[in-house]
C-alpha cells in the first residue's frame, strides 16, 4: 500500500458491502478494531468515540448474534441504542420500509444497522437517508461485518491473510457470509475454494474469483483455514442434499477430517452450530476452533465500522 495507516482519511458515510470497499479500506478497517480490541479488556469496557450520536438497530430478519454484537459495540462507544424488529410493527401494518426508516430516522438516528431479507435493502436506504447504513446482512447478497471479522480473525491467528488459503464449505449458492467472505479475501490475496455438493455451490461462483471442489477430502491437506457455513434449515430445508446425515458424511468436519489437516489448520463458522451436521463437538470445541475468537472480534470489527462511518462524508 503506498499510503500508511496514519496518512490513510476514510471518507465512506455506509458500510453496505465488501464489493465496493477497495483493499485499502478493508485493511484501515481491521486496523482500526485492532485499535478498539482492548476496550472489552478494561473494567469499563467504554470510550467515548460516539458519545451524543444515536445507533438505530433495525433488523426486519431475525437475529440474535449480530444485533446483540452489534448493540455492545455500540454501548461501547457510548452511544445510544434504539432498537426495532419488525414483528407487530408499521411495516406489518402495511408501510413500507423506507416510510419506517425515514419516520425513525426524523427522531435523530445518526446511523442505522439494518438487516433485512431483501438482497439490496441497505443499498436502497443508503441512497434515500441522510444518515450513515451498515448491511447486517442482506438476503443472499452479503454480511460484510462477518466476513470483516472472520477476515480479521484470519490476520490475528495466522500473521495475515495474502498467500493463504481459505476453504468455504456448505451452502455457497445462498450464502450472504461466504459472498462477503469470497470477495474480501480475493481482495486482500487469499485463495478460496468453495466446497460443497454441486446443488449448494453454483458454477457462477468462480466469477469472484475462487475455486470449486465437490470434494471435502480432497482439499483439507491444502488449505489454512475451513470455515464452514451453517445449513440454513429455516429457509431451505435439506431438499438441496439427500439427508443430512448423507451431508454430515461427505462434508462435515470431524476428528477424522481434521487429522487430515495441517496441524495450525483454523475451524471456523459464523454460528449458529448445527453440532453433528457441519462440526462435531469435539472440533467445535477443540483447539483449532476460533469460533468464541471471532464473536469476541466481532464487537472490535463492528466498533471501527460504527466509528468509521460516523466519520464519513461521501
Amino acid at each position: 500500500m503506498s499510503a500508511t495507516k496514519s496518512e490513510f482519511i476514510w471518507k465512506r458515510k455506509h458500510l453496505v458491502g465488501l464489493d465496493e470497499l477497495t483493499a485499502e479500506e478493508i485493511i484501515h478497517i481491521l486496523d482500526t478494531a485492532e485499535s478498539f480490541r482492548e476496550v472489552s479488556t478494561r473494567s469499563i469496557k467504554k470510550v467515548p468515540a460516539l458519545r451524543g450520536k444515536v445507533v438505530g438497530l433495525l433488523f426486519f430478519e431475525d437475529s440474535t448474534r449480530t444485533r446483540m454484537s452489534f448493540e455492545l459495540a455500540a454501548s461501547r462507544l457510548s452511544a445510544d441504542t434504539v432498537l426495532f424488529s419488525a414483528k407487530g410493527s408499521s411495516v406489518a401494518k402495511g408501510e413500507t420500509t423506507l416510510d419506517t426508516v425515514r419516520n425513525i430516522e426524523a427522531m435523530g438516528v445518526d446511523i442505522f444497522v439494518i438487516r433485512h431479507s431483501q438482497a439490496g435493502a441497505p443499498h436502497m436506504l443508503a441512497r434515500k437517508l441522510k444518515a450513515s447504513v451498515v448491511n447486517a446482512g442482506d438476503g443472499s447478497h452479503e454480511h460484510p461485518t462477518q466476513a470483516l471479522l472472520d477476515i480479521f480473525t484470519i490476520r490475528q491467528r495466522l500473521g495475515g491473510v495474502a498467500g493463504r488459503k481459505v476453504a468455504i464449505v456448505g451452502d455457497i449458492a445462498h450464502s450472504r457470509v461466504a459472498r462477503s467472505n469470497i470477495l474480501g479475501l480475493r481482495k486482500l490475496g487469499a485463495e478460496v475454494v468453495a466446497v460443497g455438493p454441486p446443488t449448494l455451490v453454483p458454477s457462477a461462483i468462480t466469477a469472484m474469483g475462487c475455486d470449486i471442489s465437490h470434494s471435502l477430502d480432497d482439499v483439507l491437506g491444502e488449505v489454512d483455514v475451513v470455515n464452514m457455513l451453517r445449513i440454513q434449515f429455516e429457509r431451505f430445508g435439506s431438499n438441496l442434499f439427500p439427508s443430512v446425515r448423507e451431508y454430515s458424511r461427505l462434508y462435515g468436519m470431524n476428528v477424522e477430517r481434521l487429522a487430515r489437516c495441517r496441524k495450525d489448520v483454523l475451524i471456523m463458522h459464523p454460528g449458529p452450530i448445527n453440532r453433528g451436521v457441519e462440526l462435531t463437538s469435539e472440533v467445535a470445541d477443540g483447539p483449532n476452533s476460533c469460533i468464541l475468537q471471532q464473536v469476541t472480534n466481532g464487537l472490535a470489527v463492528r466498533m471501527a465500522v460504527l466509528y468509521l462511518v460516523s466519520q464519513g462524508t461521501e
